[in-house]
């Protein structure tokens, strides 16, 4: 399918500002004449959009449970025609309306939604959300191997920002909102709250401060109970009871790191290679490779849709450690078909499936030769879910998070951090860029690197500056005397100090000026500013120092125990030498 073209300056909205302002004034909302101040609209606001993310959540999950329903009918196991030509036209279906009406609705959605932050001002028109829903359930309930959680995400995104705009935000809230409807969209759509909020935070805002988090986490809350409310409490799986038996099975699950490592690296390689040399073929093959990918899928024979039944079935040790490593491969296979062909759809259902399989796989051969020293297979299907997550998407912090919030069981959390780290040290090893960073440069557009902003190192106070060569007056002392002092002094600008940890600065000049000739016993408190100068500690960083530093010369370093103790000076030219130093 074509790419997505970039967004023309002036987009007209599918909702249009007459039909948003009749809205509001039926709800009984003015936005001219609204008297809440705009940080505590904002809060207000992520509720809101937790709840309207949460029904399109349901509503998208119902569509398609529903479409896999009636394309392949109510049989534990449907035909073969059904399994090899449901999938086929199913993508010819998509294709054309990707193509067609929805341009916008091409990948997981995630990469889109950083567009929408970073380059657009947050704005996704709702005709997207729309799109999105129409063609990943049809996607996902015809048997793409795909999943809903990424669409999930982008929808909530479009949500958000619809109201934002409805509701005449300022142009930094409304590019803020955006990641707060993603984080509502994909805790309903995975279940998981705690690791929504933490990729949002990892992949798409990279950041936060107090008044980000409080708004993403009310919006993933309120989307989760929407959720649990409309389909109920149960959780994704059934774990089983997990305990360590020994310490050695460590080394197991190190071992699995390895392994779930090197099947991201492969998976990441396959998308990366096939997807431009799609894409550059001619328009007209577009139409028919969604088509092509989900034949090819129907030949596999792989389970249909997120594969989260046969997820279940692994941990309850269902599956020969054989079945389980040629479902993995299949699946790998069939993802990166669906993936690379264009066919809209999200990446973590599959990535879940695969490591699943892979961990039980570990799990069984190790059941099968040293009985007396492991745990529960489920415990390695488990863990082999966040492995290949932290190694494929590359958020570490939210792998961990989403095994424990998913298992409820923290004493699993020495095991998954172990794995999980093993496979995004090598990931990270062999393949230098993220797959979220990898697609958006494919696609022609260079988002912010998150892994590169979390790896960037910070430079501090302590790396510019300088000892401070000249003298440092006190207050009280007569200008004559602060004259001699400071008239041999190499410092163009000279500190004084209260006695109290309060720094004062002024001009070796204005001091001669002063002094020469001065009113008798005339002091340094009489001629100095009301207001000191502001201090740095060496742990402070350039940019912070930049900020305090304004027009003066320097400013003074002091020790964070001890105020009147001056560790040394910094200043812009100090800063800029370190910078061009650390190039």
């Amino acid at each position: 399918m074509t790419p997505a073209a970039p967004l023309p300056s002036r987009i007209e909205p599918v909702v249009t500002p007459g039909a948003w302002a009749r809205f509001w004034r039926r709800i009984g909302w003015e936005p001219e004449r609204n008297t809440l101040r705009e940080p505590h609209l904002f809060l207000l606001l992520a509720i809101i959009i937790g709840l309207f993310s949460g029904l399109a959540v349901v509503l998208f999950r119902i569509t398609i449970d529903w479409t896999r329903l009636t394309v392949f009918g109510s049989a534990l196991t449907p035909p073969t025609t059904r399994i090899l030509l449901v999938p086929t036209f199913g993508g010819l279906v998509v294709a054309f309306l990707v193509i067609k009406f929805f341009p916008r609705v091409r990948g997981s959605g995630v990469n889109q939604t950083k567009a929408a932050v970073y380059i657009y001002d947050g704005f996704i028109p709702f005709q997207t959300v729309i799109g999105k829903f129409v063609c990943c359930a049809l996607a996902i309930g015809t048997g793409q191997s795909l999943g809903p959680e990424d669409p999930s995400l982008q929808m909530g995104a479009g949500i958000a920002s619809a109201l934002g705009r409805g509701l005449r935000l300022s142009r930094e809230k409304v590019r803020l909102i955006a990641p707060v409807g993603a984080a509502a969209g994909l805790a309903a759509a995975f279940n998981a709250p705690i690791s929504a909020v933490l990729f949002v935070i990892e992949e798409v805002i990279g950041k936060w401060t107090a008044g980000v988090l409080g708004a993403v986490v009310l919006a993933a809350v309120s989307s989760e109970v929407v959720v649990r409310w409309f389909l109920g409490e149960q959780p994704m799986f059934r774990i089983p009871e997990y305990h360590l038996v020994h310490p050695a099975e460590l080394l197991a699950y190190a071992a699995l790191g390895v392994i779930g490592g090197l099947s991201s690296l492969i998976m990441v390689k396959l998308i990366a290679s096939a997807r431009p040399r799609l894409k550059a073929l001619p328009r007209w093959s577009q139409y028919f490779q969604p088509a092509v990918a989900g034949l090819l899928i129907g030949v596999i024979g792989l389970v249909m849709g997120a594969g989260y039944e046969s997820i279940d079935q692994a941990m309850h040790n269902e599956f020969t450690w054989r079945v389980l490593a040629l479902l993995a491969a299949f699946k790998i296979i069939a993802t990166c078909l669906s993936f690379v062909s264009g066919t809209p759809g999200g990446m973590f259902a599959p990535v879940l499936f695969i490591g699943a399989m892979i961990g039980g796989a570990v799990g069984t051969i190790e059941h099968h030769f040293f009985p007396w020293l492991t745990g529960p297979i489920g415990a390695y299907a488990l863990v082999g879910m966040g492995t290949l997550f932290a190694g494929f998407l590359r958020v570490p912090l939210t792998s961990v998070f989403m095994v424990l919030e998913v298992s409820g069981n923290y004493s699993i959390i020495l095991p998954v951090m172990i794995s999980n780290t093993i496979a995004y040290l090598i990931s990270r090893q062999y393949q230098q860029a993220s797959l979220f960073d990898l697609l958006s440069r494919q696609d022609g557009m260079d988002l912010p690197s998150m892994e590169e902003r979390r790896e960037e190192v910070s430079m501090h106070v302590e790396d510019a500056m300088r000892a401070y060569a000249g003298p440092v007056l006190n207050i009280n002392d007569l200008l004559n005397t602060a004259w001699e002092r400071a008239g041999a002094s190499p410092e163009e600008f000279v500190f004084v100090e209260d006695g109290a940890g309060n720094w004062f600065g002024i001009a070796k000049e204005e001091v001669s000026r002063l002094a020469i000739p001065g009113p008798e016993g005339a002091t340094l408190r009489s001629v100095l500013p009301q207001t000191a100068l502001p201090h740095l500690h060496p742990d402070h960083s350039l940019e912070e120092a930049l900020r305090r530093l304004g027009d003066l010369p320097f400013l003074p370093v002091v020790n964070r125990a001890n105020f009147r103790n001056l560790e040394g000076v910094v200043g812009l030219p100090d800063i800029l030498r370190a910078y061009r130093v650390a190039r």
